[in-house]
């Protein structure tokens, strides 16, 4: 394996691979930052990997209230999916089990200049809920649906629109020790989140358990990625440099192809400066998963 030196840390003279996805954010305000941040918590449960998740969703940023849409605390929630069918039945249940419940909130369109043949109906969806008593209001182009609830009426965006985006990108921690590659990836996700247009799913933005396509037993569609767990070094071929005893990866996607070029980028540049790294790689297939490819080497301008 060929490698090269970023600050103290060898580099994996390699690639990640991404697939395309379609993306969407959305809005979420309340009278509080913990009504917020619980609803953004909520509708973002169950959605770390489309391998067994309907969608690939994290909480982007907190929003303050003078850019918020209603002036209220609010949070920026990113969601994805292969396809904007499966993305339009997962929003609209997240945000109909997750958003419409918790107190006080309202949900907003946070993508701008979307095609709007390519949108998502979701308060057009939702209103249906209000049994018929719910109203709507036309502002310019954009309506909302006002459907009444029980602490008063969740305010909702018709539509939200959708856009191209890139799923899988990623980065590969392997270290001396467990706490050496948590201080490093957590480094790394600190890093990231300062981004926007970003969404680690995997809990804290980190994954301990990194797959690969496929398994010894049918039906399963991945399965533990061997040639990376430090316990399986004298019984696989394996791809851990010499001293390597744990192993973290990094998994994220954005709203465009520069956005996980940036993610990656900051990602790098954080980790290589934490001790106790014995390299930084990145997953994929050869090329075969997707046509996004992101050369570490050139991330790096090495």
């Amino acid at each position: 394996m060929e490698t090269f030196l970023c600050h103290k840390t060898n580099v994996a003279d390699t690639f990640a691979e991404a697939f395309p996805v379609v993306g969407t954010r959305i809005l979420i305000t309340a009278d509080s930052n913990y009504w917020a941040e619980q609803a953004g918590r909520e509708v973002t449960g169950h959605a770390t990997s489309v391998i067994a998740c309907d969608v690939e969703a994290s909480i982007e940023r907190a929003l303050a209230e003078s850019e918020s849409p209603d002036g209220r605390p609010g949070v920026s929630v990113l969601m994805f999916a292969f396809d904007r069918k499966s993305l339009q039945k997962a929003i609209v249940n997240r945000v109909g089990q997750n958003v419409l419940t918790c107190p006080t909130t309202a949900c907003y369109n946070g993508i701008t200049d979307y095609d709007p043949e390519k949108a998502i109906s979701l308060g057009g969806q939702l209103r249906f809920f209000g049994d018929g008593f719910q109203s709507s209001k036309k502002l310019g182009d954009r309506r909302f649906w006002r459907i009444p609830v029980m602490d008063g009426e969740f305010l909702c965006d018709e539509q939200v629109g959708t856009c191209k985006g890139v799923g899988g990108g990623n980065l590969i921690l392997c270290g001396e020790s467990n706490s050496s590659v948590l201080h490093a990836a957590e480094t790394a996700v600190a890093a990231i989140r300062k981004l926007t247009d970003i969404a680690l799913p995997f809990p804290g933005g980190i994954v301990r358990s990194g797959s690969k396509v496929g398994s010894k037993y049918s039906g399963l569609k991945a399965s533990t990625n061997e040639a990376y767990c430090p316990t399986l070094t004298s019984r696989v071929e394996t791809e851990l440099p010499e001293g390597t005893n744990s192993v973290l990866e990094i998994v994220m996607d954005g709203l465009s192809y520069k956005a996980i070029t940036q993610g990656m980028q900051a990602g790098i540049n954080a980790a290589a400066v934490c001790d106790g790294l014995t390299l930084i790689t990145a997953g994929n297939y050869g090329g075969k998963l997707g046509p996004h490819l992101f050369h570490l080497r050139e991330l790096v301008g090495v």
